[in-house]
């Protein structure tokens, strides 16, 4: 899932469609819920860019691309989120995926990327069963259970790890790692290894 940072769907539509934009996405989500699909499920779009999750290191050939009009500053209204809430349900339907799967640009791309960013409410897509939370575990070593779970980050760049992990499963947390980060991933790579 990403934030546009284009501030309307028309001209999100526009850059999307523009044959010289470099970019695609299989949806398009408007604020008052209107749905766009530009990419058929089936066909690869060019909206992950460089990044990886788990074993997948080119995810936009594994991934559907959702993006959700929206500057990255503002909340995201109830008609978007509810209409990402029956598109999303479908989706993972329609291929079996689990609801650890379902990951924004920040977690396959942490030191470039922070979409869905910290406005987005993961907390109510865990609710209705589309995402996963973390429950603690006895913390161990962050690094490695992040990349059981799928994360993947090289040498120097732990902080943008941490700053998305927190953005996701500890909104609001400041300061340097600490033992509930550590908790809290070791609780996702037991539950939900990437494999």
């Amino acid at each position: 899932m990403h934030y546009t940072v284009i501030p309307t769907a028309r001209a999100t539509l526009d850059h999307l469609r523009h044959p010289g934009s470099g970019v695609s996405a299989h949806y398009v989500l408007d604020r008052d819920g209107t749905c766009w699909q530009l990419v058929t499920e089936e066909m690869r779009a060019w909206h992950a860019g460089l990044g990886a999750w788990g074993t997948v290191t080119e995810v936009n050939s594994r991934a559907i691309g959702i993006e959700l009009v929206n500057t990255g500053t503002e909340p995201f209204p109830e008609p978007q989120i509810s209409a990402l809430e029956t598109l999303l349900a479908g989706i993972l339907r329609r291929w079996s995926i689990p609801p650890a799967r379902v990951i924004g640009h920040s977690d396959m791309a942490p030191t470039r990327k922070q979409d869905p960013g910290p406005r987005f409410d993961w907390a109510r897509l865990v609710r209705r069963g589309l995402a996963v939370a973390a429950a603690p575990a006895a913390p161990g070593d962050f690094l490695g259970a992040a990349a059981r779970f799928g994360y993947r980050a090289a040498p120097g760049e732990e902080e943008a790890l941490l700053a998305a992990f927190r953005a996701r499963f500890r909104p609001g947390a400041r300061g340097p790692l600490d033992d509930h980060d550590r908790a809290l991933m070791a609780g996702l790579a037991a539950a939900y290894p990437a494999g």
